[in-house]
């Protein structure tokens, strides 16, 4: 199991916010590389990062773009979402040498466009995003709530040739309130993807016990944490020894 440590860009800011809500932003880093130094020289090998500004507006931040080029730099495998709703905006992040790219909204709404990108850049090159609140999937950076479920999208990107999926439960999204691992493994049992599971994670045993549900679940392929490693709540060296 991987350890994503999460980056959010707002303004080429490192930031947080709170159930996904713009009006409950938290600054941790003016310059995002610093945490993606920290936990590189603690021993990981991914990041997840997201530009919240692309979520948002489906645009491109120039600010965001510049933080991104020097996490890249740090040689660690970047996975991006944000934004990524046309093939121009993956094209350019995997140019820049991003390894992985997440579809949000989109996926949502077009399926044949995921089709379409995994066929071009392969199922290792993108992902799909689930953010779900009660079930039901948001879109356009959480603001819109659609009439889809998280089991029927899962099910329709597996049909699309996706590999890796991210369920996020929105609920308890920078909360630290632990995550929801009913759902998560409600997913797990209903798809043959890979899953990542986000948000809520908020102390040590949260990792330990998504561990043990990996030994159930061979597609459980990761957790993303973020509150929890900028606030201490959580050592990225501890969650590491876990998995490992």
């Amino acid at each position: 199991m991987i350890i994503y440590p999460a980056i959010d860009l707002k303004s080429g800011r490192a930031v947080r916010l709170e159930q996904g809500r713009a009006d409950r932003e938290t600054v941790y880093f003016a310059d995002p590389a610093e945490p993606a130094r920290l936990w590189r020289d603690a021993g990981t090998a991914w990041l997840h990062v997201v530009d919240l500004d692309g979520a948002f507006s489906g645009l491109a931040h120039p600010a965001n773009w510049e933080a991104i080029r020097r996490i890249l730099a740090l040689g660690l495998k970047v996975q991006l979402g944000g934004g990524m709703r046309d093939e121009a905006a993956i094209e350019r992040a995997l140019g820049h040498g991003v390894t992985r790219v997440v579809i949000g909204t989109r996926a949502a709404t077009d399926p044949d466009f995921v089709s379409r990108m995994v066929a071009l850049h392969g199922a290792d090159k993108v992902a799909v995003g689930i953010d779900a609140k009660n079930g039901m999937v948001a879109v356009k950076g959480w603001v819109e709530t659609s009439s889809l479920t998280a089991l029927d999208l899962a099910t329709r990107m597996e049909q699309c040739g996706v590999k890796t999926l991210i369920y996020t439960d929105i609920s308890r999204d920078g909360l630290l309130m632990g995550p929801n691992f009913e759902a998560q493994e409600q997913l797990l049992k209903h798809t043959r993807c890979n899953v990542i599971a986000s948000g809520g994670v908020a102390r040590l045993e949260d990792i330990e016990r998504l561990a043990l549900l990996a030994r159930s679940h061979a597609n459980l392929d990761g957790v993303i944490t973020g509150k929890a490693l900028y606030e201490g709540a959580l050592s990225l060296a501890d969650a590491l020894r876990v998995v490992r």
